[in-house]
């Protein structure tokens, strides 16, 4: 029947030549025969052929040579070229209102919140208070751009500005927890950051985020200061984590979860925390404290040096 003849009838045929590994001929022939209401099976009939041959091969350089003093090794954070013009609040504040209007899932979005982190970076304390007071609305999708981005600033004006929002309560809860946790992520932390950041631990009902976030920011503080525990905001923080333990870490039932977050802050802060050796030791031994504050206090010692003395903790062989 008709509907059952082919109406198209293509053929391709190609014959190469290898040569060393390297394809140095190929002749192809390719035939299509059409047969569209043909009743004896005639049709029109096209026929190609193409040749290709190698002629010659050339020696290039897939890569160009650059002077070994043009090469630098760098981390695989994001970089932005410094730019020499001086960022005004308000470009920045345009800057915010440009990503309010921005669609939420776009590139223009991405690269709208990366310059803001960029220039934020650029701005000063007394800036980034003015940019606060004509940026902090939300968008309307209940978006804080600029909440967002202070997090990712990582400068001492930015972490300043973010300890003043927490304090004034003009933030929801989880975005401050956001705030607390970013301070572990800071790759150079300043003695500001610490004078800034050392009161909100004595704050009445500080969270487990707050203790966290500061003493893992005064590790990495103390981690690339020498003498550290001269410091006179460190001492200040360390005062403020030894009156939570006592002579001993005694505690009450009530009082258990607090004590081990205490100690466990203690064990973040690492360097900063080897003033409080002989106290974790008394915490450690004491046989009426729980077992989890006995662990907890030797756990503490995780980030300390081994040049303080914790003989005491280990039991004496006969």
């Amino acid at each position: 029947s008709q509907s059952e003849q082919q109406i198209l009838s293509s053929k391709l045929e190609c014959v190469q030549s290898i040569k060393d590994g390297v394809l140095a001929e190929a002749e192809c022939t390719e035939s299509n025969f059409v047969t569209p209401f043909s009743q004896k099976g005639n049709g029109a009939k096209t026929q190609t052929q193409s040749s290709l041959k190698l002629f010659q091969v050339e020696t290039e350089t897939l890569y160009k040579k650059v002077d070994s003093e043009d090469l630098y090794v760098t981390s695989m954070l994001y970089e932005r070229e410094q730019t020499e013009r001086e960022v005004t609040g308000g470009e920045v504040t345009e800057l915010v209102w440009k990503l309010c209007l921005a669609h939420s899932a776009s590139f223009e979005t991405a690269d709208l919140f990366m310059t803001l982190v960029f220039e934020l970076r650029h701005l000063s304390l007394e800036a980034l208070k003015v940019l606060w007071q004509r940026s902090s609305f939300k968008c309307r999708d209940n978006w804080q751009p600029l909440i967002d981005a202070l997090p990712s600033c990582a400068t001492e004006a930015c972490v300043v500005l973010m300890k003043e929002i927490i304090t004034s309560g003009e933030v929801e809860e989880d975005k401050v927890e956001y705030f607390f946790w970013s301070f572990s992520f800071i790759p150079k932390p300043t003695l500001g950051m610490i004078k800034s950041l050392a009161p909100l631990l004595k704050s009445p009902g500080a969270s487990q985020s707050c203790f966290l976030g500061v003493t893992a920011l005064l590790h990495k503080f103390c981690s690339a200061y020498s003498s550290c525990d001269d410091v006179p905001a460190v001492q200040s923080v360390m005062r403020t984590l030894g009156k939570f333990l006592g002579e001993n870490c005694t505690v009450q039932d009530s009082e258990l979860s607090q004590m081990q977050l205490v100690l466990k802050a203690i064990g973040n802060a690492g360097l900063a925390a080897t003033s409080l050796g002989p106290l974790l030791s008394l915490c450690a031994s004491l046989k009426s404290n729980p077992i989890e504050i006995r662990l907890a206090a030797i756990q503490a010692f995780r980030h300390i040096p081994c040049s303080v003395r914790v003989s005491d903790l280990l039991p004496a062989r006969d």
